[in-house]
């Protein structure tokens, strides 16, 4: 089976970055939720992920798909040690600012207000980018991500020292290294395969 194209380009596309919920739209045809089998439901993992474009895309190949959605769970959800969990969305906001992401830097830029309630600072990454300074433990986070984003061989003592003298522990550093690769990963995805949407 081949895909089919989708002609369809967002009417509104979002022209900046925003914490506002956006919609996406994708380039291929997504798999309808009455072509979903039992394979495909367990790579979703959640079953609400059958109501996004984005997920129903990815459930074409459903054991990658399971992989992703399980490792994305781990990083931003088991928060019994390491890094608190509006610090591991910083890394994925700083991350996806950084990529141009402008639908998953709203997603993560949403959660890390939600959970830090610090929407002024939040919103200052947003509009200012990825060089503002806020305070020196957000922009060591923010500096981290960025490198291992940008260049991720070049990524290495200087940031991991940064974080160190910020505070973080080194569970914690960990954590500010997966949330910043894996929406390296994410972001260059999301880019390939739709857009946003107002």
């Amino acid at each position: 089976m081949t895909d089919t194209i989708v002609v369809q380009h967002a009417e509104n596309p979002p022209l900046v970055f925003t914490q506002a919920q956006l919609d996406w739209l994708p380039w291929l045809e997504p798999l309808a939720e009455t072509d979903l089998t039992e394979r495909h439901w367990d790579g979703l993992v959640d079953k609400a992920r059958a109501k996004s474009p984005y997920f129903m895309l990815l459930a074409r190949d459903p054991d990658i798909l399971g992989a992703r959605t399980k490792t994305d769970k781990d990083i931003f959800y088991n928060t019994k040690d390491g890094l608190p969990r509006p610090e591991r969305e910083l890394a994925a906001t700083a991350a996806s600012r950084f990529n141009g992401c402008i639908y998953c830097a709203s997603v993560h830029a949403r959660f890390t207000t939600q959970f830090s309630k610090r929407e002024g600072d939040v919103q200052r990454l947003l509009d200012e980018g990825v060089t503002v300074t806020i305070d020196p433990r957000w922009d060591a986070i923010i500096a981290a991500s960025v490198a291992l984003t940008k260049t991720p061989t070049v990524f290495g003592e200087a940031e991991i020292t940064r974080l160190r003298e910020a505070g973080l522990s080194e569970l914690e550093i960990s954590d500010v290294i997966h949330g910043a690769a894996f929406f390296n990963w994410a972001n260059r995805l999301m880019l390939s395969i739709g857009e946003p949407s107002l």
